[in-house]
This record gives C-alpha cells, sequence and structure tokens, in this order.
C-alpha cells in the first residue's frame, strides 16, 4: 500500500538525505496515524535502520541556514528544528525494561521489533521516505483495520505492554477520548489488572495526559473510562468517592461523579477554557466530605461550595497541576458556583447582582457559564425556569455594570485618606469605615462616586463621635 499524503518537500529532503548515506528511513507514530485520520501534524518522527543521528546530521547540512541541530547521544536521538516544523530522529531499537522502573534498557533493533514496542497498533505505522519505495506502508499489527474500526489495542501482549510501561494506560484512555475510540476489551481488562502499576509514573506525567483529556471535545469519556478501569482511586480518590448513591429510609442522592461529568461535557461545548473545565470537574468535589442525612429534609451538601474551595489548592498541589493564578481562578469558581443558583431561587436583587459581580470580577462570565451547565434536572419545566432566570441575572449584571461599575471596583474612599481626614493612626475603625463604604455602595444607598463616598464616611463616622480634622 501506498500512502500519497506523505509526499511533502521537507519529507523527501529526509528521504534524500538518508540516501546520500545509505540508510532506510521510515516516517513512524503520530503523524502516519494522523495522515489516515485527517488529522494535522506538524512534527514527524523518522526511524533509520542505523543511527538516526547521522540522518539528523545530513538533514540540517542539507537544510542550511536557519537550522537548529540538536543531538542527545545517550538517548540516541536527534532534533532538526526549521521554522514551525520539528523533525525527530531515531534509530530502529528493541527495548527491555525492569520491574521497578519505565526506563527501558534499548539496544539496536529491526524495523520490526522498533514497531513492536510501541504502545497501541495505530501508532505503529512506517511509511517508508527512501527514493526506492518512497510511500511504502508497513503494518504489521492491523493498525490501519484498528483506524477503520475505532479501537485501541496494543501489538503485542497488553499485560507487558502496560507493565513495563504503565504510563500507557492513561494513553490508551487519552487517546480513546481524543480520537473517540473504543478500547478492545482485552486490552481495557489489562489495564484493569495492571492499575496499580501507575504508582511508578510520576505525577507530572499523569497530569500531562489528564490535561490532554480535559482538552477533549468530550472529557467525561476519558474520566469514566479511568473509573472503570480502577485508575481513578489511585490518581483523583477525591473524585472516586463522589461515585455511587447512598440510600437512606428509601431516599437517595443523585450519583455526584455522574452529575459532575454532565456539567464538565456541558461547559466543554461552551468553552475550550481548560481551567473552567477543570472547576466543572471540581465544583461539587467536596460533597462526599459534607454529606449528611437529616430525617426532616433529607441528604444535605452544607457548604460543599467553601469547603470544595479550600479543597483545590490541596488537589492541584497533589496532582502537580500549576500553584498560580490558574488554581486561584479554579479554587473560586468553586467556591462562588452556588451564588448564582441560590440568586435566581429568591428575587433577583440589585444589591445581590452587584455583590456577585464584585466577588467574581473579570471571572464573572465563567462562573455565569459554569452555572448554567449545573443545571442537570431531567425536568424540563425546571431547567428551562432556571435558565431563564440566568438570562434575567445576565440582564440584570449588564445593566448594573455599565451604570455602577462594580467589577473588579475599589472604594472612592481608600484607608490611608480615612486616616488623614480623621487623623487617625491604622485602627479597626479606619477598616470598618472602609468597610462601611463598599457596603453602601453594593446595596445601592449611594452611587459608586468620589463625592458621595466621602460624604458617606463623615456621616457614618459622626455615629462614632469622629469628626474631621482641620
Amino acid at each position: 500500500m501506498k500512502v500519497d499524503a506523505i509526499d511533502t518537500p521537507e519529507v523527501r529532503l529526509v528521504g534524500a538525505a538518508a540516501d546520500s548515506i545509505g540508510r532506510e528511513c521510515y516516517a513512524v507514530g503520530g503523524y502516519v496515524r494522523d495522515i489516515f485520520l485527517g488529522r494535522h501534524s506538524k512534527d514527524i518522527d523518522f526511524v533509520t535502520i542505523g543511527s538516526g543521528i547521522e540522518v539528523a546530521e545530513a538533514v540540517a547540512a542539507t537544510l542550511g541556514k536557519g537550522t537548529s541541530l540538536n543531538v542527545f547521544r545517550n538517548f540516541g536521538t536527534a532534533q532538526v528544528k526549521r521554522g514551525a516544523t520539528e523533525l525527530e530522529f531515531v534509530g530502529a531499537r528493541k527495548e527491555s525494561y525492569s520491574r521497578d522502573s519505565r526506563k527501558p534498557i534499548v539496544e539496536d533493533g529491526t524495523l520490526e521489533e522498533d514497531l513492536s514496542r510501541r504502545d497501541f497498533t495505530i501508532n505503529a505505522l512506517a511509511v517508508r521516505v527512501n527514493h526506492s519505495h518512497f510511500g511504502e506502508l508497513t503494518d504489521l499489527f492491523g493498525g490501519i483495520a484498528d483506524m477503520k474500526a475505532g479501537i485501541i489495542r496494543t501489538p503485542l501482549d497488553p499485560d507487558v505492554t502496560f507493565s513495563d510501561d504503565p504510563l500507557r494506560m492513561m494513553r490508551a484512555i487519552r487517546f480513546a477520548t481524543q480520537l473517540d475510540f473504543k478500547i478492545f476489551p482485552d486490552t481495557f481488562e489489562a489495564i484493569r489488572r495492571n492499575a496499580e502499576r501507575i504508582s511508578i509514573i510520576s505525577r507530572e506525567r499523569i497530569a500531562d495526559e489528564l490535561t490532554k483529556i480535559m482538552k477533549s471535545a468530550t472529557p467525561s469519556t476519558g474520566w469514566r473510562l479511568l473509573a472503570d478501569c480502577g485508575l481513578l482511586k489511585l490518581i483523583f480518590p477525591e473524585l472516586a468517592a463522589m461515585r455511587g448513591v447512598e440510600v437512606v429510609k428509601g431516599r437517595g442522592h443523585k450519583d455526584n461523579f455522574q452529575h459532575t461529568l454532565e456539567v464538565l461535557d456541558k461547559v466543554a461545548a461552551k468553552s475550550d477554557d481548560v481551567w473552567l473545565r477543570w472547576a466543572a470537574l471540581l465544583h461539587d468535589i467536596a460533597k462526599p466530605v459534607t454529606k449528611r442525612w437529616d430525617d426532616s429534609i433529607g441528604w444535605t451538601f452544607h457548604n460543599h461550595n467553601f469547603v470544595g474551595g479550600k479543597m483545590v489548592p490541596r488537589i492541584f498541589r497533589a496532582m502537580k497541576l500549576p500553584m498560580n493564578d490558574k488554581m486561584k481562578f479554579v479554587a473560586k469558581m468553586v467556591d462562588l458556583h452556588m451564588r448564582p443558583i441560590a440568586l435566581v431561587e429568591d428575587e433577583v436583587t440589585d444589591s445581590a447582582v452587584r455583590r456577585l459581580i464584585s466577588d467574581a470580577g473579570d471571572d464573572i462570565n465563567s462562573l455565569m457559564t459554569l452555572c448554567e451547565a449545573d443545571i442537570t434536572s431531567k425536568n424540563t419545566e425546571k431547567v428551562k425556569r432556571h435558565l431563564e432566570n440566568f438570562a434575567h441575572v445576565r440582564e440584570k449584571m449588564t445593566e448594573l455594570e455599565e451604570r455602577d461599575h462594580i467589577r473588579n471596583f475599589q472604594p472612592p474612599v481608600n484607608g490611608q485618606e480615612i486616616m488623614e481626614m480623621f487623623g487617625l493612626e491604622p485602627t479597626r475603625e479606619v477598616g470598618m469605615l472602609k468597610a462601611a463604604v463598599k457596603e453602601a455602595i453594593l446595596d445601592g444607598i449611594i452611587p459608586n462616586e468620589r463625592e458621595a463616598a466621602l460624604k458617606f464616611v463623615i456621616e457614618k463616622a459622626a455615629e462614632s463621635g469622629l469628626q474631621p480634622v482641620g
């Protein structure tokens, strides 16, 4: 079988460079897979029979000025970069593993040995790039048939594949999620049997795979697979604890795990923001620890939003996710996600909307997207009513923001000015006066304007016997 789509100037150039030093050379892996799947891939991996570094050096010499060559002799690999294109080169090899490490013992090998060590059949494809036999496909393990069938399967015994390199279990789930493929039953059972082996994989590598799952069109697919194969309880026990329904006196709460995945997919359909997607995944994360049974009202999850917001930094730290403004954003979304819902269930007052805008700041639209996705009731009338109320809240937010400029606002009179006005040192009274101004603006008692704020401070201070100095 010939692969016509491989016929590009850069691939022809690599083939010519390989021919110039008498090396067989093949494009392999994801680049070849993506040709058949109609996906764009700017990076190309090449396998050569013999030294891949020598071919990379020949390619870099041919490309000339503006080309960078990076050689990693300890690994027998090299990278050639020119513009946005990256070309990776390695000699064909075979691998063996020790039980307590995913770092292989590497030896020179044949093309067949090289392809057999790859993770999945869809990635074990090679296309010849030498002038002789250019475009000729090698498919030793049925990768094309598996792509057509939408199957993720290992080339060799899956127990050996996953025991040797347990990260491949995460990759199987990630590819199934990204490509909307099914994991072959024997392969999935092997993941289940080898799940405990994930303990030798670094948290950073696991986080990288989870991020790719979260960026997929339907991220819930990956999280369900992680739960079903037993990996979830090992890498994210807090989320695994949300699975299932507890029944007391004939009354069960909803399955919070399934609800969470519904919310996640609804957010994913509206936003590519991966951190808002993480907020969706974590919005009810504290429900297992706040769950209580009350004979008078049934199941309760009091303050799960507040407790969940406090859990986010610990979860991010454990999972090696970034401990920066991204984490703070997720924590804020989790903490605030009940506010708009409580707002629409009561009367939508100007004061409550102002406070919501002030607390959410520039993240208010993200918060509203999360809250709208959080309505997963099967009662269509209830959903319709809630969404109409949310639309009303959005209208009122726009109106109040245009009029009062509440988002990210600071009171027009600051603490330093208050101290100077009344000849005060930094004291509790200064903080109370500053807070009173902010509350008055949020409650609509005074406009968000300096003159009104100054007058209010003087009147409020007078109630405590304070008078302006000078």
